[in-house]
C-alpha cells in the first residue's frame, strides 16, 4: 500500500473516532492529544500513524470502524505499515 492510500484510511479513521464518543475518549487518553490536535494534524503522517495505532490497540473500535468503512481489518495493518514508525512493529 502506498503512503497516500494509508493516509486516506487514517483520515477516515479520524472521522470515525471523532463521531464515536467512546473511541474519542479512548484515543485522547491513550495519545495525550487534545480535540484540537485532531484537526491541526490532519496532514502529519506520524499523527495519522498514531490514529491507526489506536485502532489496532482497540479491537472493538477497530471492528466497528471496519464495518462502517466496509474494509477488512487486515487493511488497517497494511495502512499502518505504509506510515512512519512501522519498521519494527510487525514482521514481513
Amino acid at each position: 500500500m502506498k503512503q497516500e492510500q494509508a493516509e486516506v484510511i487514517a483520515l477516515q479513521a479520524i472521522t470515525f473516532i471523532s463521531s464515536e464518543e467512546r473511541a474519542l475518549h479512548g484515543f485522547l487518553a491513550q495519545s495525550g492529544a487534545g480535540i484540537d490536535d485532531l484537526q491541526s494534524n490532519l496532514t502529519d503522517p506520524a499523527f495519522l500513524a498514531g490514529i491507526l495505532d489506536f485502532l489496532l490497540s482497540d479491537e472493538s473500535a477497530l471492528l466497528v470502524f471496519c464495518e462502517q468503512a466496509e474494509i477488512e481489518p487486515q487493511l488497517i495493518v497494511s495502512a499502518r505499515r505504509a506510515l512512519p514508525g512501522a519498521e519494527n512493529l510487525w514482521d514481513g
